[in-house]
């Protein structure tokens, strides 16, 4: 079942409206070299499904590797909101620390996913 949720930055000059796909159970972290450092635990959201409700011009972008991915954070607190994802370009991530109303904490043991053996790198 679908879920609509706030997402907002620290700061508050980020708003996003999405319809996670499969809710919050399905939230995971990720391995590869940039997800590992970031920490950050991550819930599904079609392209389709993420709304930009206020802020896009305060949103900056960072790309490396295959530039496929696409992180995005707030340019005045420095906070990653969401994430177009490399496995599937359709889809975000969106920092679950930044859904209105969630702690990460609650929803552990959150799965881990395996961006170090990511496909497009072999």
């Amino acid at each position: 079942m679908k879920e609509r949720r706030t997402v907002t930055c620290h700061c508050g000059a980020v708003e996003l409206a999405v319809l996670l796909k499969d809710g919050l159970g399905a939230a995971r972290r990720c391995d590869c070299s940039y997800c590992r450092r970031r920490g950050t635990p991550t819930a599904s959201v079609a392209r389709a499904d993420l709304q930009i409700v206020k802020g896009a011009e305060n949103l900056t972008l960072y790309t490396f590797g295959t530039h496929t991915a696409k992180h995005y954070f707030c340019r005045t607190c420095g906070i990653y909101t969401h994430h177009q994802r490399r496995s599937d370009p359709e889809e975000y991530g969106v920092n679950m620390g930044c859904i209105e109303g969630v702690n990460p904490k609650d929803y552990e043991p959150i799965g881990w996913h395996d961006g170090v053996n990511h496909p497009s790198d072999q």
